[in-house]
């Protein structure tokens, strides 16, 4: 039994318990046969191998990100669409948890909010990022940047509205990339962009009341 092996197990949980110290706690009940615990994690057993508190959680919640960047490597045809496409899909079982797990990234390890948007914007860029590699962009030099900060600012509205509208989130998403050369023009300082994640998913926090 391993940290890594129990995390990769709490991370399938999460469609059922949330990014919660439960998933966690119930990871050992889903270990191989041989392995399986009879009874959760203490809670204490929890914070040691995943950290106090609700540093444990965002431990799961990056657990689960990262478990998103490796989904987006199963499309069949990696085009820009069909990649990020599957990146949405993935949010589908853990959509309704979304909204407080980013509060949770966004807000200070100590005091009040204001937000920190860097989680944010990691995020989005990081899955620009990996959307690029996967299906071969060859950017270079001054068009590098630009490139994966357009795909982050569609990617980040694409998700928001995944949120709000499910239904909608994959054809959104495709008018959007249709028209990204308007959009990279937008998005082509990183300044602005950061501006943008972070009040764009400030608003959807505040507006489930979660902050």
């Amino acid at each position: 039994m391993s940290r890594i092996q129990l995390l990769k197990i709490a991370v399938s949980l999460v469609p059922t318990f949330g990014f919660t110290r439960e998933a966690l706690s119930r990871s050992v009940l889903a270990l191989p046969s041989a392995q399986a615990h009879l009874e959760p994690l203490s809670d204490r057993a929890v914070s040691a191998l995943f950290g106090n508190g609700d540093n444990s959680r965002k431990t799961l919640i990056e657990a689960w990100l990262q478990e998103g960047l490796g989904h987006m490597k199963t499309v069949s045809s990696p085009t820009m669409k069909e990649v990020l496409k599957t990146r949405l899909e993935y949010n589908q079982s853990a959509l309704q948890y979304l909204p407080e797990a980013f509060a949770l990234l966004a807000s200070p390890e100590r005091g009040l909010p204001p937000l920190d948007p860097r989680p944010a914007a990691t995020h989005a860029i990081t899955v620009a990022d990996e959307a690029c590699y996967i299906t071969g962009d060859t950017s270079l030099q001054f068009a590098w940047y630009p490139r994966r900060l357009s795909l982050a600012a569609i990617y980040t509205a694409a998700e928001l509205h995944q949120l709000t509208s499910p239904q909608t989130a994959v054809p959104f998403l495709e008018s959007l990339l249709d028209g990204s050369s308007t959009l990279k023009n937008a998005f082509d300082e990183t300044q602005l962009f950061g501006s943008y994640v972070f009040k764009s998913w400030g608003g959807i926090i505040r507006s489930r009341g979660i902050f």
